[in-house]
């Protein structure tokens, strides 16, 4: 077993790996240890989700601004016949979010649910769209971490931009498209942060 120490060096050098400088002795690295240990017990894995950890690090040494707040998402999946008959699968994904004070609702369809959230979150960003509108999803990974219809389900997104920057995000949760939903704002929130957008 790692000790704490050991721990709070890898911490530390994974800190100082992505940009963000810290005090070996700072005390919130005890407390981004411990959250880490937490949340790779729930089924978390940030060694190949490294803007998921970075923006989980700042948020513990107070970093990250809050672009905005998704007060809620829907999805809905529906297979029906489309305008030639054939049989078709679609998804449809609404997001209500909060910026500045107003509220914006916005909705996408995708192949899939993660894609119609992915299009929905995305989608109508006011001072914000032209931050996001180079970002892609280039690939979208599902692990079930536990058997039977109860399982936990672990999302790895990887992102790019218009620059060709890569990043990976992560999301867990006993719901696939919560876990996705977690993944997703991950991405949109790293490609805010590193694009210094306005809070």
């Amino acid at each position: 077993m790692v000790s704490d120490q050991a721990g709070k060096s890898n911490v530390l050098a994974e800190l100082e790996r992505i940009g963000i400088a810290a005090d070996k002795n700072d005390p919130r690295l005890s407390y981004l240890l411990e959250e880490v240990k937490r949340r790779e017990a729930m089924g978390y894995s940030y060694e190949s989700a490294d803007a998921s950890f970075a923006l989980l690090a700042r948020r513990m040494l107070g970093k990250v601004p809050e672009y905005f707040d998704v007060e809620r998402f829907s999805v809905n999946v529906e297979r029906r016949y489309n305008a030639r008959g054939e049989l078709v699968t679609v998804a449809e994904a609404t997001v209500k979010v909060r910026i500045d004070g107003e509220t914006m609702i916005s909705a996408g369809e995708g192949n899939g649910p993660g894609n119609a959230l992915d299009v929905a979150l995305r989608k109508d960003r006011g001072k914000y769209q032209s931050y996001i509108s180079g970002l892609k999803l280039t690939d979208f990974r599902v692990r079930i971490l536990d058997g039977g219809t109860g399982a936990v389900t672990r999302v790895l997104i990887e992102s790019t931009d218009e620059n060709g920057e890569q990043w990976t995000t992560v999301g867990v949760s006993p719901n696939i498209i919560d876990a996705s939903f977690q993944a997703l704002l991950d991405s949109i929130t790293w490609k805010l942060l590193k694009s210094n957008a306005p809070a």
